[in-house]
């Protein structure tokens, strides 16, 4: 296996060949560090940048993880954390891709006119429900709550 590099302590990276009418995009850059050069060129440096990285990536990731039961965009934070990894690290990169991916591919499933119209439907019948049940309880107990708040 050919990792492109026969120098002990330099960085192998693979790079993605997929070319639009001759330029890459930013989305189809070559997978591997992003680090500097100078930080790459040194291996202790590297390590330790790649450790900073990674207690940072954590940091943002466990935070959208706790947020994701709470009020806040949990999920937004943790792509957030997956990023800063994919700076240094091939296997983030390779999940965002995916990620993107399969975003991509939902979002024009939802596109799609008759997911559309199912999706109206649904959300049409669903707000119906909520209005009955909503009128149903004001039926049954007036706006006063059902709870004596003047005995407490």
């Amino acid at each position: 296996m050919n990792t492109g590099s026969n120098e002990p302590g330099e960085v192998a990276v693979a790079t993605d060949e997929t070319e639009v009418d001759g330029v890459k995009g930013d989305s189809e850059q070559g997978l591997g560090s992003r680090a500097p050069e100078f930080v790459k060129a040194r291996r202790a440096l590297h390590v330790s940048w790649q450790v900073g990285v990674f207690v940072i990536g954590l940091a943002i990731v466990v935070t959208g993880i706790i947020l994701l039961p709470l009020p806040g965009p949990g999920w937004v934070i943790i792509f957030g954390g997956m990023a800063v990894w994919a700076t240094e690290f091939v296997w983030a990169q390779l999940v965002l891709r995916w990620t993107k991916r399969k975003v991509t591919e939902a979002a024009q499933r939802a596109l799609d006119p008759k997911v559309r119209r199912r999706n109206i439907i649904l959300t049409t019948i669903g707000l119906v429900i909520v209005g009955v049940l909503l009128g149903i309880y004001l039926w049954k107990f007036g706006i006063v709550m059902p709870w004596k708040i003047k005995d407490q």
